[in-house]
């Protein structure tokens, strides 16, 4: 049986739906910022780094991978679609946030200046919407390669994630 596209319900069903939807972003985000600014990150070598690296953006990739299954069988899967993006999008960001953290506990200098929680997360967002105020700047080789992987991996995340999550919303509206 087909589910009815939002098109097609009363305005009051719709706003319902969107502001249950706002609803779970806004928590979402309110869990993984609370839980990053809870998390010790300590300073530890490039060759854990890496590993973490790799393990959070395996992370990032099962959290896409378990998204796209629920827009497939979502009721309304354009809706589905935005809140994957919305939780998918803070992840990815606070998994480099906390890489540059590490990097900055590990040693002050990586960065022009020491990053805390608050500002390792402000260097991920500038460097995300490619605005890169420049104030925070990689100083050693080893920042300059993960802001270069993450700048890489942003514009994969605008063109694949977004693409493939929007594509996927579209094949479930036409089942």
């Amino acid at each position: 049986m087909t589910q009815p596209q939002l098109a097609s319900l009363s305005p009051r069903q719709r706003r319902g739906i969107v502001i249950r939807a706002s609803l779970m972003i806004a928590g979402t985000w309110v869990a993984l910022v609370v839980g990053y600014y809870l998390i010790p990150f300590r300073g530890v070598g490039t060759p854990r780094l890496i590993l973490h690296l790799v393990a959070g953006l395996v992370l990032v990739g099962l959290v896409l991978a378990w998204q796209i299954r629920r827009i497939g069988t979502a009721e309304h899967p354009i809706v589905r679609a935005v809140r994957a993006l919305a939780v998918i999008l803070p992840v990815f960001l606070l998994l480099f946030s906390g890489l540059y953290l590490s990097m900055s506990h590990a040693s002050a200098s990586m960065f022009s200046q020491p990053l805390d929680h608050t500002a390792a997360l402000y260097f991920t967002i500038t460097t995300f919407s490619t605005t890169g105020f420049g104030d925070i700047v990689p100083t050693h080789d080893a920042a300059r390669i993960a802001v270069s992987i993450q700048m890489l991996l942003d514009l994969t995340f605008l063109g694949v994630v977004v693409r493939l999550l929007v594509r996927t919303a579209r094949s479930r509206l036409n089942s």
